[in-house]
């Protein structure tokens, strides 16, 4: 398992979207105040649909509450900043994900006392940034895909509501 970490998320649809990754893959969500939305928001509700009911997340104060209650787990920040590349570090069981708000990811104190932690997706030069609800996805996919996808459905199956044409 792994958890997420979204400091102060701004856009109530990134934030819906990103509950509904966590579900499916079983991650821990983590939202440190202030969130730039309420829960009850429209947008927020309906990118969540109905995985809030078996989502698990948490709005938290601080993420320095986060670190204090883990000082044992392993922390990774997710930066255009970091010189790593998210593929390259081994996301051990019950890490944390870190990531910034879509206005400017975040702050340069957070990166420079963890920067040894701090990773990238790789992306063309003049691009400045990926979605926010797009780098979680990205990210947390290589993080189940490295523990195996483990507690995952490694199989699908025809429900009989798909039509082929002949």
């Amino acid at each position: 398992m792994i958890n997420i970490v979204l400091v102060e998320p701004e856009i109530p649809q990134n934030a819906g979207n990103i509950v509904r990754t966590c579900a499916a893959i079983g991650a821990k969500l983590f939202m440190v105040k202030p969130l730039g939305f309420i829960m009850d928001d429209k947008h927020f509700k309906r990118a969540e649909m109905d995985y809030k009911d078996f989502a698990n997340v948490s709005v938290v104060d601080s993420l320095k509450e986060i670190q204090e209650a883990n000082k044992n787990a392993v922390f990774y920040y997710a930066s255009t900043k970091s010189k790593k590349i998210y593929s390259e570090v081994p996301y051990p069981d019950g890490c944390f994900i870190v990531f910034g708000k879509e206005s400017y990811g975040l702050s340069e104190t957070i990166l420079k006392n963890n920067y040894d932690k701090c990773i990238r997706i790789p992306m063309a030069k003049q691009a400045r940034s990926l979605n926010l609800s797009n780098s979680v996805a990205i990210i947390a996919y290589e993080a189940m895909r490295k523990q195996n996808f483990s507690g995952l459905e490694n199989y699908g199956e025809l429900t009989g509501r798909i039509e082929f044409d002949d």
